[in-house]
């Protein structure tokens, strides 16, 4: 049987897509990153973007606490439309990390020796941890590469009037910004009902096959990069009234 190691921050949007792969290939083994403290990413960005764009960004954050009980029965109907799995599989194995770029993530993966690395909302993996992997590494990205690279794709193809490019892509991993070579990539259509945070699960959902079919072309070394010609950015989360503007004027949530 393929071994199959999924290193993931552990959410309801990557168990929807794990939950997938242990239908079609049986139990896989979860290398559990840990979610690294909104100060410590805060800090970082800052000297990126600034104090005016950080404070809008924590701003956004909190709102989520508002936008998220408004989702739950959006989320409820996606569930079911999709008939989608979120909730966290008995079956497989979880090794807890500190970081993807961690000794111990490197020793759970040698131990593991797997066939192929699935990739879900981690941290940017670093040359280390690449280096010492010689299977494919296979990213899921919650957007159309290379045009919305970074965070929320879906939801900044919308709010940038680019309905057409709202989607995901699988690809292979390197050293940047989900700038490795394109595998798959798939296309949804938002809702009035739906929201940034709703935009996920149905991001998800879709990718569901495109990760399958990833991981087998993996499994058989048949994996062919495809070319997409878009051109490159990187997007981050959007602060507090850039987000509540682009509801206003343009109804996307």
């Amino acid at each position: 049987m393929a071994r199959i190691a999924v290193v993931t921050v552990p959410s309801p949007q990557s168990w929807i897509i794990v939950n997938a792969l242990v239908r079609f290939f049986g139990p896989v083994t979860i290398v559990a990153e840990e979610r690294e403290s909104k100060l410590t990413l805060m800090r970082r960005r800052m000297r990126r973007q600034g104090v005016f764009t950080i404070l809008g960004q924590i701003g956004f954050v909190l709102f989520q606490r508002i936008l998220a009980p408004a989702s739950r029965k959006r989320i409820g109907e996606i569930i079911a439309e999709y008939g989608i799995d979120p909730n966290p599989n008995a079956s497989c194995e979880i090794i807890q990390v500190g970081s993807v770029n961690s000794e111990a993530c490197r020793v759970a993966l040698a131990r593991l020796k797997p066939d192929a690395v699935l990739v879900i909302g981690t941290r940017i993996i670093g040359k280390e941890t690449l280096a010492s992997l010689t299977v494919p590494v296979i990213n899921f990205h919650s957007g159309i590469n290379p045009k919305y690279r970074g965070q929320a794709g879906g939801y900044w193809a919308l709010a940038m009037g680019d309905p057409d490019n709202a989607g995901v892509t699988v690809h292979l991993v390197d050293e940047g910004v989900d700038t490795g070579d394109v595998l798959y990539q798939a296309r949804f259509q938002a809702t009035a009902r739906d929201n940034f945070i709703t935009y996920f699960f149905i991001q998800a959902a879709i990718a569901r096959p495109l990760a399958i079919t990833a991981v087998e072309d993996a499994l058989a070394g048949r994996l062919k990069p495809v070319q997409v010609d878009l051109p490159s950015q990187q997007f981050y989360h959007p602060t507090l009234w850039f987000y509540l503007w682009t509801a206003w004027t343009k109804g996307v949530w």
